[in-house]
């Protein structure tokens, strides 16, 4: 089980493998899982948003979870893997959290609450119930996704709970880590891939980061120099990923993810499940500009 002393570094949300007739690509995920458990990274993430969540099954999540599991143990690494369980209907979340953690996960990820627009006492009741199956739970704020914004007491409370030990901030800001963090809360980890170093300097323990799929080594770069008190190199060094990132999410991913990892031979297809779509031919270009001129490797 994940402890709040282990949620630190680059965690890495997985993207899922389809097969032109999306089915789960299995040699694909399993050369990708290879790929990212080498390449130094802290965590991974199955079943998140980059993962295609709202389109994956249940059974093709413990189809991964499984694969995942064994890559893991042929190539001999330890590394974290935490699922997503979170829903919009509190006995679904509940659920997925107890058979994640039959899974052999070591934490779930649980979203706030969307599309049903609960009250702040609800949202909180979700978290609460959810911490009590006894699975580590990393709460996951994104209100551009869930149309609901956690106000900064409840937010509190949530992290007060027995069984919360982490919270993933997409904020689109620092503001509500900053002041949870001056409140001594337990680890942060910045989701909003562009205000990574901004959620460094504020107090971050690292960072759930999509773009981290690509570029892994400078992400953990960023991280280790800031540690390490090179603060200065640190910001150097992400100022210059942040216009990958920028062409990253400008259209939704996990599109261009999946483009650049095909081109770099980790996967097969960039297949998506609709309604997601291809990245464009424009952004394409773009992408496959910049990634020339900064000679930038995965």
């Amino acid at each position: 089980m994940l402890t709040e002393q282990q949620i630190q570094g680059i965690y890495v949300p997985v993207i899922t493998p389809f097969t032109k007739d999306n089915q789960l690509d299995i040699p694909s995920f399993r050369n990708y899982i290879t790929h990212m458990a080498n390449s130094g990274i802290h965590g991974l993430v199955i079943n998140g948003t980059t993962g295609e969540s709202p389109t994956v099954s249940w059974d093709e999540v413990e189809q991964l979870v499984h694969v995942t599991k064994e890559t893991l143990q042929s190539i001999n690494k330890t590394i974290p893997i935490v699922v997503g369980t979170g829903t919009n209907d509190t006995a679904s979340t509940v659920k997925r959290t107890q058979m994640a953690g039959e899974l052999g996960a070591d934490a779930v990820l649980v979203v706030t609450p969307y599309y049903n627009r609960p009250t702040e006492e609800g949202i909180f009741e979700h978290f609460r119930v959810t911490a009590e199956v006894g699975v580590p739970v990393i709460v996951y704020e994104i209100p551009a996704r869930t149309g609901v914004r956690v106000s900064l007491d409840t937010m509190k409370r949530i992290m007060n709970l027995d069984g919360v030990i982490g919270l993933k901030d997409s904020t689109n800001g620092v503001e509500l880590m900053s002041e949870l963090v001056r409140s001594g809360s337990k680890p942060i980890l910045c989701g909003d891939d562009s205000f990574f170093y901004d959620m460094l300097s504020e107090g971050a323990a690292g960072g759930m980061l999509a773009s981290a799929n690509i570029n892994t080594h400078q992400f953990i770069e960023v991280y280790d120099r800031f540690i390490a008190g090179d603060k200065d190199g640190s910001r150097e060094l992400f100022n210059g990923l942040v216009p990958f990132i920028d062409h990253l999410f400008a259209e939704p991913a996990p599109a261009m993810l999946k483009w650049l990892l095909v081109n770099q031979g980790i996967i097969t297809f960039d297949q998506l499940r609709l309604p997601l779509m291809p990245a464009s031919e424009q952004l394409k270009a773009k992408m496959d500009q910049y990634m020339v001129s900064s000679n930038a490797v995965s």
